[in-house]
């Protein structure tokens, strides 16, 4: 069967777009094109991936450094990059350990991938009061399929609820799960897995369910009375056989739940038999502030997923973990990677985890980030063109609209402040197509946050004025 070659609208927008020419012919030097241009052609097109828009020689702590010896401080980074990039213990550890052992078959038990299974295992039993079992993968889709196969298994059920314009990743089963169109094109994937089905995800400011919100965006909760919690509630209570319930618990859109949200789908769970797996690759780590974001809420889930940063910003790993008790498919094989203990990667993952502990990283992503906030609220007092500002640590979210009384989206604002602060050195992405979403290092100073913010004030100022 011939797929279509027209491009998406999402990939039209982001991989074509007049604007990112015209950036990409101001800013680029020859050298610069010329790798693109090889690049292009070596890969496989795909959006928001290939063709790329830029090119990098390298890479240290906050900063970016292109071909044409531009520094961009990275406020993207695909929340790989929590402790900086090319962090001295993290690629000591990584250098010794190969000295050391290289790599370990699956049937011989090492001493690094275990004690990282220790380390988390602990972590996750702080967050639910529950003992813990894992198994690493070498990518957070393949942790998702992982918790998917574990709930399938402890319930004997197949069915999972989740959430429209959610992503888990780009596998079959994380993709049927996950509600973003890029990765659930027909065209491309076909029919997706069954019996996933999926409900409005909670975002005060648009408000599915059509309730208001106050000047901060915050919810009347004696009005909406957790009407999106209701709603999932409801659907539990219809399907009567869902095996798990899989979310982020702060969506990296980003949007942060209403008080209250997790413990009322907790308790929804605990009364219909499903599981609540939180995919916390994003949002775990320390990247809102607390070490995984679910403890802002107070809801234990019965599977936490992890991923990107865990390995540093250099090496691919990512983990499934689960209460002890899920330990029930132990005949069947859930992953079976072939680089799922690789001592190297779980070096590499320890050392993450040593820096974020020893510089205290969970801490200054909560100072930073609540002073970014200030900043950002002080900003949309000036400048009409942000509707909305959200999020926690150092996960933040900048709303662009055109009109803050009808709330219309204003993408073309959005591209716009975009590239003017790449052309000023900051470097960021945008999500739904006008929300300005940043996520720093954890490692990033409040005069850094000061000086981006003062990159991200003047381009928002611009385009207001256009």
């Amino acid at each position: 069967m011939k797929i279509s070659a027209e491009p998406s609208q999402s990939e039209s927008d982001v991989n074509h777009s007049p604007r990112r020419r015209q950036w990409q012919a101001e800013q680029l030097d020859a050298a610069s094109g010329d790798l693109l241009q090889r690049d292009s052609a070596a890969f496989l097109h795909q959006a928001v991936s290939t063709p790329c828009l830029n090119t990098i020689a390298a890479a240290q702590g906050i900063w970016i450094e292109d071909g044409a010896g531009r520094r961009y401080m990275d406020f993207h980074g695909n929340n790989v990059h929590h402790v900086g990039y090319a962090h001295p213990h993290v690629v000591g550890a990584i250098k010794a350990q190969l000295d050391r052992l290289s790599f370990a078959p699956r049937r011989f038990a090492n001493d690094r991938s275990v004690e990282l299974a220790e380390t988390l295992g602990a972590r996750f039993k702080a967050l639910t009061g529950s003992d813990a079992k894992l198994l690493f993968t070498t990518g957070g889709s393949d942790a998702v399929e992982v918790a998917i196969k574990l709930a399938r298994a402890a319930t004997g059920r197949f069915k999972t609820l989740s959430f429209w314009d959610s992503f888990h990743g780009a596998g079959f089963g994380a993709s049927s799960v996950g509600g973003e169109s890029l990765f659930r094109n027909g065209r491309t994937v076909g029919p997706l897995l069954a019996g996933t089905e999926h409900i409005a995800p909670f975002g005060c400011y648009r408000c599915p369910y059509g309730h208001a919100v106050d000047a901060q965006g915050q919810p009347f909760l004696d009005q909406c009375r957790l009407a999106c919690a209701s709603m999932l509630r409801y659907v539990l209570e219809r399907e009567g056989d869902v095996a798990a319930v899989i979310a982020e618990p702060a969506r990296a859109v980003p949007y942060i739940p209403p008080p209250g949200y997790w413990r009322a789908v907790r308790q929804a769970c605990h009364e219909h038999g499903a599981l609540l797996i939180f995919d916390e690759i994003p949002t775990g780590l320390g990247k809102t502030g607390r070490f995984f974001a679910a403890e802002h809420d107070g809801a234990a889930p019965d599977i936490v997923v992890l991923g990107k940063a865990l390995g540093g910003g250099i090496l691919p790993i990512a983990a499934c973990i689960a209460r002890a008790d899920l330990d029930l498919a132990g005949a069947w094989a859930l992953g079976h990677y072939t680089h799922e203990k690789n001592p190297v990667s779980a070096a590499a993952a320890l050392a993450t985890l040593e820096v974020i502990e020893r510089e205290q990283l969970v801490d200054n992503a909560a100072a930073v980030g609540a002073y970014a906030l200030e900043r950002l609220q002080d900003m949309k007092q000036r400048l009409p063109l942000i509707g909305d500002v959200r999020g926690r640590g150092l996960l933040l979210g900048i709303e662009l609209v055109s009109d803050r009384a009808a709330k219309n989206p204003a993408p073309d604002a959005a591209e716009q402040v975009l590239y003017a602060a790449m052309s000023r050195g900051l470097s960021f992405k945008t999500s739904m197509g006008n929300v300005l979403t940043l996520t720093p290092p954890l490692i990033t100073t409040r005069e850094q946050m000061s000086q981006a913010l003062d990159i991200l004030e003047q381009c928002i100022a611009q385009a207001s004025a256009a």
